[in-house]
């Protein structure tokens, strides 16, 4: 008979994480993302946290896209504003085109005629994902600059996920895809 399972206790939890301080510190991984036009601030605060648990290298709010401090952002988020990297951009061109100066993979959350299945693709590192409004998707102008584009299939009548979910997804692919190509 199998061991029972046994949940651990918040200060277990907490114990083996880092500070604030030592997430600021810390090595982080080779992704970085954009959210351009997030309308919900409640989605932006997802993303502050989906960020600080995948340890990405920054987090770029873009066009009109709420920023901290804002009451929606830090309910969701649960003070990982204070441990992630972030900036405001108001144009999320400008920002790809000095990403891409700077060598990093431009890759869309979309869907479009070139997608393909965010399990089948293959990453290149440093990478951006940049994930666009939650009705609009990525806008056509960023979408123009992008390397490629990568899509989560869907199995049932609806054709997206909540943006904020779709990242969740999209930056721990990203993550276990580095950790495995960089042991």
């Amino acid at each position: 008979m199998p061991d029972e399972i046994k949940k651990l206790s918040f200060a277990q939890i907490t114990a083996a994480r880092l500070s604030v301080e030592e997430a600021v510190r810390a090595a982080r991984f080779p992704v970085c993302a954009v959210m351009e036009n997030i309308r919900s601030l409640y989605n932006v605060g997802a993303a502050f946290r989906t960020s600080d648990g995948a340890l990405i290298e920054k987090l770029y709010l873009c066009g009109y896209t709420g920023a901290p401090p804002r009451r929606e952002i830090e309910k969701t988020s649960l003070g990982s504003v204070q441990s992630v990297p972030w900036e405001h951009r108001p144009d999320t061109c400008a920002l790809l085109r000095a990403l891409k100066g700077q060598g990093y993979h431009i890759l869309a959350l979309e869907h479009t005629d070139k997608s393909v299945p965010y399990t089948e693709a293959r990453y290149r590192f440093p990478l951006c994902i940049v994930v666009g409004n939650e009705v609009e998707g990525v806008s056509d102008e960023a979408l123009a600059l992008c390397d490629s584009a990568v899509e989560i299939p869907m199995y049932g009548i609806k054709q997206s996920l909540n943006a904020s979910v779709a990242y969740g997804i999209i930056a721990y692919h990203l993550v276990n895809e580095y950790r495995k190509a960089n042991p």
